[in-house]
């Protein structure tokens, strides 16, 4: 009986993980939006060889799917994949692509 109720709590904790890497992951697209095309890349390539330090101090591993939202941004095909699975848990409405993604 008890594994069961360790079988749901270990199953919550993933659920709550999940939904906060993607919120981060949705405010890290709409950062990403405002930076200017190429720039994107170049920091998004920063980043992720700094995410790979991760172990040291100051770098985090976060900085590896920072760097990889950066750097989709920048290929059309990536962005509209990225887009439509960070927003298919909104509204339909919400989730529709704006006029200026390609």
């Amino acid at each position: 009986m008890w594994r069961k109720a360790v079988v749901l709590v270990k199953e919550q904790k993933r659920k709550a993980w999940k939904a906060k890497l993607k919120a981060g992951l949705r405010r890290a697209f709409q950062w990403g939006e405002r930076i200017p095309f190429g720039l994107r890349s170049i920091l998004g390539i920063l980043l992720m060889v700094g995410g790979v330090f991760g172990f040291l101090p100051i770098l985090g591993f976060w900085m590896l799917p920072l760097g990889a939202v950066l750097v989709c941004l920048d290929i059309p095909p990536l962005r509209r994949r990225l887009h439509n699975r960070l927003m298919a848990d909104e509204e339909p409405a919400r989730r529709a692509l704006p006029r200026h993604l390609p």
